[in-house]
This record gives structure tokens, sequence and C-alpha cells, in this order.
């Protein structure tokens, strides 16, 4: 399987708000970065690595490049108001799940902008293959892990004083999962695997 790569871009209209979708791609770096730049710092804990760093967003776009990531991102008018990745480790003992990473700017909240990255991040997911989709974040983002479970994502793991913000303050995170082969299984029983 693989990526539906003549979906996008598209436009979907967000409570009256037209959001355009599209691949990231070795172009985007520079809009990603700034992007990344202007989100809160306790926004980006839940990330492995610091993506407000030019070294780690031209890896993001090389890990695109070679197939391990598949990014979208959301624009309003051309302005980037956020992102999402899956990406996955075909070289791992997990090779069948993959990571979910979602961003969404701070006045995009609220508004149904993350649930249409991981809805559209889940069509990626199924495109892909993967059987399993994982998804971290602090635990005090709470707006999230609503989104998140509203989407069928459960949770699976706390992890406690995981992460250390730029003030040297621990903070736990929650891992949630969502069993993408159970999901397409339900579909194929209902003959709706067209839609995705």
């Amino acid at each position: 399987m693989s990526v539906e790569d003549n979906r996008y871009p598209l436009t979907s209209d967000l409570n009256g708000l037209a959001i355009e979708i599209a691949m990231m791609g070795a172009a985007d770096e520079a809009d990603v970065l700034a992007f990344a730049r202007t989100l809160p710092p306790h926004d980006l804990l839940f990330l492995r690595r610091d993506i407000t760093h030019p070294k780690v967003m031209q890896a993001w776009t090389r890990q695109i490049e070679e197939g391990s990531i598949v990014s979208l991102l959301a624009r309003r008018e051309g302005q980037l108001v956020g992102c999402s990745a899956v990406v996955r480790d075909e070289m791992s003992w997990s090779p069948h799940v993959g990571d979910l990473r979602v961003l969404v700017a701070p006045g995009g909240r609220a508004r149904g902008l993350g649930r249409l990255l991981i809805q559209e991040s889940f069509r990626v997911a199924l495109g892909l293959g993967l059987e399993k989709i994982t998804a971290q974040m602090t635990v005090d983002q709470k707006a999230a892990i609503t989104a998140f479970e509203g989407l069928g994502f459960k949770p699976e793991a706390l992890l406690r004083d995981h992460v250390k913000d730029g003030t040297g303050q621990k903070h736990d995170i929650a891992i949630l999962s969502h069993d993408v082969a159970q999901f397409h299984s339900q579909l194929e029983a209902y003959g709706l695997t067209d839609m995705f």
C-alpha cells in the first residue's frame, strides 16, 4: 500500500474557513521551521527532537524523502496553521506501528483543525498499511487528548517525568494508541474500504 499522493492538495471547509491540506516536501522546510518557532515551547515537549533547530528540520525533510515520515501541512490563506507527521521505522521491531504527531497554531485550536489533521493522518496510516498508531502528549494538553480520544484513541501508558522543558522542569507524557488494523477490518465488514 502507499499514500494517495493524488489526494493532496485538498481544500476542506472547517467551520467556514477554507483549509488547504498538502503533503510536506523539502521546499516547505523554511515555512515549517518558522511555524515551529511561533509555537509555545510547551507545545513541542512531546516531540522526540526540537524542531525549532534547522538541523532537526533538515533531518525531518530527509526522512520524508526516504519515506519514513509522511507529513501533512494545513494552510489558511497561504499561512501555515498546522502540521502532522506519521513516523515509522521499518527497520525496528515495530514496523507495523506508526507514531502520529500533530501541531496546531494557537489560533487554529478549538476549531477542529487538530481533528482534521488527525483524520487525514489516519488515512495516511491506512495507506501505509500500518496496524497501530501511537500519539503522545503532555498530560496537561487536555484538549489534544480529548481530540484523539474522540477519534478512537485509547490511553496506553503514562511516562512520569519523561521530558524536561527549557527551565529544567519535568513533565509527564501520556501515550495513546489506535488499532488501525481493527478499524480497517470493520470498514471491510461494512464494505466501506473505498472511503479510505
